[in-house]
């Protein structure tokens, strides 16, 4: 699995659009989605195994409430996976959790993307639940992998974003707001 310091890899993929563009038919609902594509902004790149699945929505939706708040961050939310965008779409169609989904659904149907990445279950060939923060010039900043079977926190995905954009020593459970460690001070109180 690709991991921080590595270089998140070129893709091409087609996309179901976000909010109310997302559900004018499969005429007016894709668009392509590249790795050119928000050039400057942080990329929060997460992937779920199925679409029609139990645990998915709950996760694809929980990232959507917090869009704004990624946007704040000069952040951008692809979610991913291996199913195609016309499944993507009926999918938000038929959902009410995801219907008004305010971020792009890509669909890596050749698994190119998720196969560059190292994130392919090796029994059910699909896309494990990994989470990729990116920063401005792609490189990957911050890899999560959880199993088919547990959802993930995107509230966690905003922390760690907030305290990878400080530049600073964040301490455990830091939250935006709160101090950053400061070696040198450390240093003066332990003379």
């Amino acid at each position: 699995m690709l991991t921080v310091g590595d270089k998140f890899p070129s893709f091409q993929l087609t996309a179901v659009k976000a909010g109310p563009e997302g559900l004018g038919g499969p005429g007016k609902s894709f668009t392509e989605i590249s790795s050119a594509s928000d050039a400057g902004k942080w990329k929060i790149v997460f992937f779920w195994p199925k679409d029609f699945t139990f645990v998915c929505p709950t996760e694809i939706a929980a990232f959507g409430k917090l869009a704004g708040e990624f946007a704040d961050r000069d952040a951008v939310v692809y979610g991913v996976s291996t199913d195609s965008e016309f499944v993507h779409l009926n999918w938000r169609v038929h959902n009410d959790d995801i219907r008004d989904l305010p971020i792009p659904m890509l669909a890596d149907i050749k698994r190119e993307l998720a196969e560059s990445l190292g994130i392919l279950d090796k029994t059910a060939g699909v896309a494990l639940r990994a989470t990729f923060i990116v920063d401005p010039e792609g490189t990957i900043q911050w890899a999560s992998v959880n199993g088919l079977n547990v959802g993930r926190n995107p509230q966690e995905v905003l922390r760690v974003l907030d305290a990878l954009q400080t530049d600073e020593l964040c301490p455990c459970n830091w939250e935006k707001g709160k101090e950053v460690l400061n070696p040198d001070a450390l240093f003066e109180k332990a003379a």
